[in-house]
């Protein structure tokens, strides 16, 4: 299912691109003017009308094509390249008994010894 929807991706990306090289550009008339060909193959409304169309139902299909490809090889096994690696230990946290200065506690309070000598 995975390799023919590939397929038809690859086939319609290809046409898609050939499609739009065909189209004339919007200067395309001044060219005309300096002795460029008429384009009667596509008829008499020319190849805008007739390849705009066409151009529309493969990107439509393209689009398509893309979601189906992201639906189908979006849902693999998910695997980890750290798959073997067990996680780091963390040390516990020990606790200060004595805070860093001995003048204020870590709130900011004076300490009790320095509340005893005022």
């Amino acid at each position: 299912m995975r390799l023919i929807v590939v397929f038809i991706h690859l086939a319609v990306c290809i046409a898609l691109i050939m499609i739009v090289l065909l189209q004339k550009g919007k200067g395309a008339n001044m060219g005309a003017a300096f002795g460029g060909s008429s384009q009667t193959v596509f008829g008499s409304a020319g190849a805008s009308s007739f390849l705009q169309k066409i151009t529309v139902a493969a990107a439509v299909i393209f689009m398509l094509t893309s979601l189906t490809l992201a639906l189908l090889f979006g849902r693999g096994v998910s695997t980890s390249v750290m798959r073997g690696v067990s996680p780091p230990i963390e040390a516990p946290l020990t606790q200060q008994t004595e805070s860093a200065s001995p003048e204020a506690t870590p709130s900011g309070a004076p300490a009790p010894a320095e509340a005893a000598k005022d």
